[in-house]
């Protein structure tokens, strides 16, 4: 207030000495002190507009006093009084628009510590600030000296890491770091007590300052007021500037727990993968069983059926043969499938052969030839044009007769009379052939559906409930699927779908 009042009374007192005196001189020019005692009290705006003021009582007093008689003296006056009013008021302003800015800067970096600050005091992490400063100069000494080997230095002077913690003190901790360690560390000044336990884990951290990295982490134990011991993460943020090393950010996060936790997880998961290795085996004594099966109890039939040619008076040799010849066929077929199963184990690819697929489906009912004549099984076969296929013939075999030998065995507890099986083959698209194997017999319970392809489960009474699972297992890993349902005229369907061209190795 006393600056604006002084202000506009020096403006009066100019105008007045200027205008009504005989004094010759730049009486104008005192104008700006006028200025400068405004720019105390009034804000840039005000400044502005008093500068104009004083600029416009400036030309008014020129005008009362040399409007009959111009002269250049009075005029370079003038002129100089409103030059030094012009740049004063200019870097008045720019002065005060500095200070304002100046001002701004302060109050966001006080609102930014303070944020800091809360931060700092209020997050569940624990937290410490520590002076690393003469720390740092010791090791930029020895850095100079050509010592860079921590390691080496601490075990040929044991005193040393003794002697840097005691270079180390706190400057603040927040409340979770007072409640990790049980006490407040800041105020006892030194890291004596809450230094990790053990001191190569500290040489660690002179290593990482002597090599300048920017952060420090590892797992290490600290000790707390009442002598235990927890594992924690340790996580020391360096500065860039040496000079900042005066306030160097440390981190705690207690992982006592999580690591028991990992290490009972270990524990049980040592214990499933022992667990899982005997399902395994189990699993593919199963699947031994179950797919072997099939091809001796088709060589028992046709030893009997040997023998029966042999009994004869006189024996017929050619029936005999062609048995003979069967019982050749289905132990080979059942070599292929032990020999399958080992390279399953081994994780080794069976073998891939390009064939066609009606020759295959004629031969995998050749193979069922006793076990559909027993049945009464009609089958029909529905063939569609379609391209090679390139698979592990053996293993599809195995499935085309799981499909039938299920089928059949369907129909015989259902006691359908009507006994017959249709194979369908059709390509319904570029990439795949789809082949479907749909019985006569009585279909599945709608509630068993999802449950078809799971291990173990059966709807036999004699069953192992393998096959569907074998089955389906077998053609996802060659890239294919296996699909059932109940058929809307009747009956169970299946289908297989299977790639043209398998290009993928063994899942």
């Amino acid at each position: 207030m006393a600056f604006g009042l002084g202000a506009f009374s020096l403006a009066a007192v100019v105008f007045y000495v200027d205008t009504y005196t005989d004094i010759k001189g730049a009486i104008a020019v005192l104008y700006v002190v006028t200025v400068l005692l405004a720019a105390q009290a009034v804000s840039r705006s005000g400044l502005i507009a008093i500068s104009c003021a004083c600029a416009i009582l400036s030309l008014l007093s020129y005008a009362l006093t040399h409007a009959q008689d111009v002269d250049l003296q009075s005029g370079l006056r003038l002129v100089v009084a409103l030059a030094a009013l012009t740049v004063t008021t200019m870097l008045l302003v720019k002065t005060e628009t500095n200070r304002l800015a100046l001002l701004s800067v302060n109050a966001a970096l006080k609102e930014s510590e303070e944020r800091y600050r809360s931060i700092f005091d209020r997050t569940r992490v624990a937290l410490w600030e520590r002076d690393y400063s003469k720390l740092h100069t010791l090791l930029m000494s020895l850095k100079q000296q050509g010592i860079t080997d921590m390691q080496a230095h601490a075990r040929a002077n044991p005193g040393f890491t003794q002697q840097c913690i005691d270079l180390i003190t706190v400057v603040a901790s927040n409340e979770a770091g007072k409640e990790m360690l049980g006490y407040d560390s800041s105020i006892r000044g030194t890291l004596q007590r809450s230094v990790v336990s053990s001191s190569g884990k500290f040489v660690d951290v002179l290593q990482a300052i002597i090599d300048n990295q920017r952060v420090f982490e590892d797992k290490v134990v600290v000790r707390t007021d009442s002598g235990e011991d927890k594992l924690v993460l340790l996580s020391i943020s360096f500065p860039a500037e040496a000079t900042s090393f005066n306030r160097v950010v440390v981190s705690m996060v207690d992982i006592t727990q999580r690591e028991m936790a990992l290490k009972a997880l270990a524990e049980a998961q040592a214990e499933l993968t022992k667990a899982s290795k005997a399902a395994t085996v189990g699993a593919m004594s199963a699947s031994l069983s179950h797919e072997l099966n099939q091809p001796l109890g088709a060589i028992i039939v046709n030893a009997q059926t040997l023998l029966r040619w042999l009994d004869r008076d006189p024996p017929d040799l050619a029936a005999a043969r062609r048995s003979a010849e069967r019982m050749i066929r289905d132990s080979q077929r059942a070599s292929e499938i032990i020999q399958n199963t080992r390279d399953l184990l081994a994780h080794t690819r069976g073998k891939m052969e390009t064939f066609d697929l009606d020759e295959f489906i004629d031969e995998t009912l050749s193979l069922l030839e006793h076990e559909l004549e027993r049945s009464g099984v009609t089958v029909h076969v529905e063939k569609e044009a379609t391209p090679p296929i390139t698979a592990v013939r053996i293993e599809l075999q195995q499935v085309l007769i799981n499909l039938l030998t299920n089928a059949i065995q369907a129909m015989d507890e259902a006691g359908t009379g009507n006994r017959t099986i249709t194979v369908r083959k059709e390509r319904e698209d570029r990439e795949n052939i789809y082949i479907t194997v749909q019985d006569s017999g009585p279909g599945f319970p709608v509630q068993m559906k999802e449950k078809l392809f799971s291990p173990f489960f059966t709807t036999k009474a004699t069953g192992m409930g393998m096959g569907l699972s074998i089955c389906r297992t077998t053609l996802e890993t060659r890239g294919g699927r296996l699909t059932g349902d109940n058929h809307p005229l009747g009956g169970a369907v299946f289908t297989i779908s299977m790639p043209i061209s398998q290009e993928m190795e063994h899942a």
